[in-house]
């Protein structure tokens, strides 16, 4: 039932019950929502929720939408908060537990998810509210639907509702007091709501899933696309979710040693939450938290897998590439979690240390370098050694970088700077017109000892000479080093505006390296910059794009695990489906009308795969400069 259903079911309803003179329930709640008398219409509606609990009502249903949508809309009023619907949204929820026969009756299976969403809504924002939650009881049904005493849709709700409870100072402890069984549930559901859900509903036919689950999902509108779409969304939410009332632990150092467990924090690294929840940090949120605890650092400084996924999520296009860099930046700062990290993140690291600004942060770049080069004295002169030769350099070439450099370009006159200049750019064309000629290697050379004279100053010039090398790495198939030329153009261009041929060209090598949510997310930005360049109102994505979009959309789907383990075959029509999925995502990540370039659902679409592979190779080396 949609939310504009639900207005004018309540308005009809209240309009009807005021004029109908059969209706004499005292307690009528369409009836007291339309009592003129303020202090009168409090007092009914007091009383309202009082009796609620206790009737059977074929209404009720249609009441809980409707007080659904007025907590989702006006989370802050403070009218029904003060009027006792949390003791009424409990015993609510309790009846539905307890009572397996009233809720099987009727419509009354909806009741327990509005009425754990309604107590979530109202404790979102105000912390009053949610001490009026916790004192009215709320907490303890709430757990028992997080145990999953129902089914999962309920678990998503009650999960939702205790981080709210728990993210406010004055209710915490409330929460708290289960404190062992909260943590473990919400690590459960974190790890395991993907599989739940598609075993229990996208990976059934539909006319086999729960009536009241699709009914919910789309609010009345049905169509198997959509339930399709919005578990994928309310799947990712339930994992974010979970993840955020544990981070309301871990962020007042609770429980750190369930939260810390080796193969949960593994687990971590891959709930990025995807498309559909962009708003939500996901596991890198969470370990964030952790790095800013002792525990959480000598956890996470001792597993090879979530230092690497810190590392690489540091070169991404990632919304939350900044926590990673904090992250980072917090195991290094330590001194008993330092060493076992900077063997792997300094040759990441080294690669951001020209980085402007992130996030609204400035001179990140600058931290960077301070906290990679802060005991670089004890390498460079006392004798310590790392264990990894790459590390060493990276420390070395970020000295030479930030201090040797800088000191030598500050004593060179404008005459010799001059010269400098032209005879870069004169390496610059030599450079192209090898690579133009075929001979990469060479091309190479000359762009390499191009930058090593270009002034650092020269920013625009850097940029196109690191990306240019990049292209070269890319048809030497040295992905790696491509990254790295790549990383480092995007680190000299503006935040606001990443180089775009630099985002492309690293897509393609997180491609090569079988990093396909780097891949994606690279790409995506991409596109949002070529769209925004055009400044039209319906945009060409280029081919070879939404081709990537298409590959990488199939590798990071939230459930592609989940259904490989479950050797679940499902018939799709692939020229079809896949289509309308990038057509989907790119229109939901930039927000505007899209055009396919070489039109994805049209004509063209059917060319020969000999013909579509010669123009993508003709646009790549077009492309080049």
């Amino acid at each position: 039932m949609d939310s504009e259903h639900q207005n004018n079911s309540l308005k009809c309803s209240s309009s009807q019950m005021l004029t109908d003179p059969i209706c004499t329930n005292p307690f009528c709640f369409f009836c007291t929502m339309n009592e003129p008398d303020p202090p009168l219409r409090k007092t009914k509606m007091a009383q309202c929720f009082k009796e609620m609990p206790l009737r059977d009502d074929q209404e009720h249903v249609l009441v809980l939408s409707g007080l659904w949508n007025i907590a989702m809309t006006q989370p802050d009023d403070p009218e029904f908060p003060s009027l006792g619907i949390f003791e009424c949204m409990k015993k609510l929820i309790y009846r539905g537990i307890k009572d397996k026969e009233w809720l099987l009756r009727d419509q009354n299976i909806y009741i327990p998810y509005y009425a754990a969403h309604i107590i979530g809504s109202y404790t979102m924002n105000k912390a009053e509210f949610a001490e009026k939650a916790v004192n009215s009881g709320a907490v303890l049904p709430l757990m028992e639907l997080l145990r999953g005493k129902i089914t999962w849709v309920e678990q998503r709700v009650a999960v939702r509702a205790l981080g709210h409870l728990a993210s406010h100072e004055r209710t915490f402890e409330a929460i708290a007091d289960h404190e062992d069984e909260i943590v473990e549930l919400a690590k459960e559901l974190a790890c395991n709501c993907l599989k739940t859900i598609y075993k229990k509903f996208l990976g059934v036919k539909d006319i086999k899933r729960l009536e009241y689950h699709r009914d919910l999902l789309t609010r009345g509108l049905g169509g198997i696309e959509l339930e399709n779409r919005k578990a994928e969304e309310w799947a990712s939410q339930l994992q974010c979710w979970s993840l955020y009332l544990l981070n309301c632990f871990a962020c007042k150092e609770r429980s750190l040693s369930l939260i810390c467990k080796k193969h949960f924090l593994k687990d971590l690294c891959g709930m990025w939450g995807g498309l559909g929840n962009r708003t939500s940090p996901g596991g890198i949120g969470l370990i964030r938290s952790l790095c800013n605890t002792k525990t959480g650092r000598e956890s996470i400084a001792n597993l090879e897998e979530v230092k690497m996924s810190l590392c690489n999520t540091s070169r991404s296009s990632d919304d939350w590439q900044y926590m990673a860099i904090d992250s980072l930046i917090l195991l290094l700062n330590d001194i008993d979690t330092r060493y076992k990290v900077l063997d792997i993140a300094a040759s990441f690291l080294v690669d951001l240390v020209e980085l402007r600004s992130l996030n609204e942060r400035t001179k990140i770049g600058e931290a960077i370098a301070q906290t990679l080069l802060q005991d670089y004295h004890k390498i460079k002169y006392g004798g310590l050694s790392l264990k990894s030769q790459s590390a060493e350099e990276a420390l070395k070439e970020t000295w030479e970088l930030k201090v040797e450099r800088r000191k030598r370009e500050e004593l060179i006159s404008e005459q010799e700077l001059k010269v400098r200049k032209d005879f870069v750019r004169t390496l610059k064309q030599e450079g192209n017109n090898l690579f133009w000629s075929g001979y990469i290697e060479n091309a190479v050379i000359k762009y390499t000892k191009a930058m090593d004279l270009c002034p650092l100053k020269m920013r625009k010039e850097r940029i196109v000479l690191y990306s240019n090398r990049a292209q070269c790495y890319l048809l030497l198939k040295k992905p790696e080093e491509a990254i790295s030329d790549a990383t480092r153009a995007l680190s000299l261009s503006s935040a606001e505006s990443p180089h775009s041929k630099s985002l492309w060209r690293r897509s393609q090598a997180y491609d090569m390296k079988g990093m396909a949510k780097e891949s994606l997310m690279d790409c995506l930005t991409f596109i949002n910059g070529h769209t925004m360049s055009e400044q039209a109102k319906h945009v060409k994505i280029p081919y070879y794009a939404a081709h990537m979009i298409n590959k990488q959309m199939n590798a990071t789907w939230l459930f592609a695990g989940v259904k490989s383990k479950n050797k679940f075959e499902e018939k799709v029509d692939k020229s079809n489906g896949e289509d309308k999925m990038t057509t989907m995502v790119i229109k939901g990540i930039l927000g505007m009308p899209t055009i396919l370039e070489e039109s994805l659902g049209g004509k063209r679409w059917g060319r020969s795969k000999q013909a579509r592979q010669g123009e993508t190779q003709e646009r790549s080396w077009r492309y080049h400069f």
